[in-house]
């Protein structure tokens, strides 16, 4: 009696510590997700020339550069 017992605990404990050991303790990054406008929204929210920005399709010249919006390329 004292043996089943003690298997018992011992596979009590087994999956205890099986299932803290797969707990996930940390929240997974979330994925970015690129950003999807109608044609109207895009025109809307397109910024001018020298502003602020962080792709090229967030500017009115589709010119994005050191984080700001670009007349031209460089090679012009």
């Amino acid at each position: 009696m004292h043996c089943l017992k003690t298997v018992a605990f011992l596979l009590f404990f087994s999956l205890l510590l099986c299932q803290v050991h797969c707990a996930s303790l940390h929240q997974p990054q979330p994925l970015l997700r690129q950003k999807r406008m109608t044609p109207f929204w895009r025109g809307v929210s397109l910024r001018p020339v020298g502003a602020s920005c962080r792709d090229n399709s967030e500017c009115i010249t589709m010119l994005c550069r050191k984080n700001r919006c670009f007349l031209r390329t460089a090679s012009e």
